[in-house]
Parts: structure tokens; C-alpha cells; sequence
């Protein structure tokens, strides 16, 4: 088997990537590669207190877990004042993947059935925010105003789709991401913990790829392309979360891709690679 190495922050409750890769035998070793600093939440709380009428939104978008998290603060904060007479509850929210909608039902976990509580959740499959987008325009009834939560570092690939169906959206920024100032230090003592031999290297964003890269290649070599020669700590093997993830790493990182699952779940992904040292 293999340690792998995901460059994302550890879930603080059970966290499924590394339940899947202990669970298949792997020893899976989270890192965090960047901090985050929520940003408009006084927007955001006003917003949603202000209920989806008031400025005639039929649905929200959340394409990362962060900005489910966003949300979540907003509604911590406004329960404890007087709750608005307008209900979320009947407004589908749209997110890009499992990880996402169970973020998103987090808030509902936590502080049950309020006006503000997410009730509705799709697209929890689409995997993409492109193929999110394309499900949204597909609908038999396509909305007509969205709120889409966003990052700093987001592509204009939903609002492009969305506004050539003629989707109306609003987009507000709810959070911006930094280096984390404490990655190579993280990264020494993830390297001491290793109990195999072979790596594995998980990415999950472009814009995390794009800071980890020089400091994993004082550590690893992603010269080799043969995909069969990832097999010690000097060459590991790497996965991709997302084709933007993916295409990113190859075309402008030049780094190899061994594995790309189509969904980005722990258990496709899991699979992928099992399937990958089978045949390899």
C-alpha cells in the first residue's frame, strides 16, 4: 500500500477522505495548504434575514464547502436576534458535490428548522461547477435570480452558462483564501508520520496546487510522465479532485495526472487509485 498525502484541511468531525483510504488499507495524511478568511458576512446576514423575496431569488449556489460554512456563521449569528418573517426553506439550493450538500446540511443539524435553514439541496452529483451549471440550465423550469456564494479565486465558468440562458445572478464573495503560513512545517512532520514506502499526492484545487508545487518538489520529483514510475517517496504518484484540478496540474504545472476521478468523492476516488496499483 501506500501513505497518501491530501493537501486539504482535515474535517473536523469524521473526515470521509481518510475514513476511505484507512478503510482500503492506505494511510491517509491531511495537510492544509491554505487559511481562510471569511469576508461580506454583514452582506450575507442581511441578505438571508431579508428572506429570497426581497430581492426576488429563486435558488442559491454553493460550490464549496467554505461557502456553506459562510452561510452557517450567518445563520449562528442570526438566530439569536429576531428571526425574519421570509423563509428559505422553499428555495432550492444548488451545490457541486457531496461534500458540499452535507456542509450545507449542517446547518439544519445544528440548529434545526428555522426561516434561514436550507431545506431544498440539489445537484449533490454534478461533481463540476461547469456540469453544475449545465444541470441548473437544464432544468424543465429554469430559474430566473440566483445568489451564488463564491471564493476569491472562482472561474466565470457558472456565470457564464448561467447568463447565456438568460439566468439572472448575483454573485457575493463570502470568503478569500491565503497560504497557509504553517504548510512546511505541516509538511515535515505529515513526511515523518509515513508508514509505507510509496506516495500518493492528492489535489484538490488549482490555486493550492499552483503554492504547494515548489515546496513538494524539494521533497518529491514530478520530472517522470511514465505513470508507472510513481512508486517511491522521489516519484509519487498523484490524483486530481475535478478536471479543472486536473488540467491545471498538467498544462500549466507540467506535473502528471496518474489519476483523475469522474466524481469527486472519497469512495470514486478511493477506487480510482486502488484500480490504478492494481494494474500498475
Amino acid at each position: 500500500m501506500a501513505n497518501v498525502l491530501l493537501l486539504r484541511a482535515r474535517s473536523q468531525e469524521e473526515d470521509r477522505y481518510e475514513t476511505a483510504f484507512t478503510e482500503a488499507g492506505y494511510h491517509p495524511i491531511s495537510v492544509p495548504v491554505l487559511e481562510t478568511v471569511t469576508t461580506n458576512l454583514s452582506t450575507l446576514k442581511d441578505i438571508i434575514k431579508n428572506g429570497p423575496a426581497a430581492e426576488n431569488f429563486d435558488g442559491v449556489i454553493l460550490t464549496s464547502a467554505r461557502s456553506c460554512e459562510a452561510w452557517k456563521s450567518s445563520v449562528n449569528e442570526l438566530i439569536k436576534d429576531t428571526m425574519g418573517e421570509d423563509s428559505w426553506s422553499h428555495i432550492p439550493f444548488y451545490v457541486v458535490g457531496q461534500a458540499t450538500a452535507s456542509a450545507l446540511a449542517d446547518v439544519r443539524r445544528m440548529y434545526g428548522q428555522t426561516p434561514y435553514t436550507p431545506e431544498i439541496i440539489h445537484g449533490e452529483s454534478s461533481g463540476t461547477g461547469e456540469r453544475l451549471a449545465q444541470y441548473i440550465r437544464d432544468l424543465p423550469v429554469k430559474p430566473t435570480r440566483l445568489l451564488l456564494l463564491t471564493g476569491d479565486k472562482n472561474r466565470d465558468t457558472v456565470p457564464s452558462i448561467l447568463g447565456d440562458a438568460g439566468i439572472g445572478l448575483q454573485s457575493l464573495k463570502v470568503y478569500e483564501t491565503q497560504e497557509s503560513r504553517t504548510f512546511e512545517q505541516d509538511l515535515s512532520q505529515a513526511l515523518g508520520q509515513a508508514t509505507f514506502y510509496r506516495w500518493w499526492i492528492i489535489h484538490f484545487a488549482p490555486s493550492a496546487a499552483k503554492l504547494v508545487t515548489p515546496i513538494l518538489a524539494n521533497r518529491f520529483d514530478f520530472a517522470s510522465k511514465d505513470p508507472h514510475t510513481g512508486s517511491s517517496i522521489s516519484q509519487p504518484r498523484v490524483a486530481a479532485i475535478g478536471s479543472v484540478t486536473s488540467a491545471f496540474l498538467r498544462d500549466e504545472l507540467h506535473i502528471h495526472v496518474h489519476v483523475a476521478p469522474l466524481k469527486p468523492t472519497p469512495q470514486d476516488l478511493v477506487a480510482a487509485i486502488i484500480e490504478y496499483d492494481r494494474d500498475s
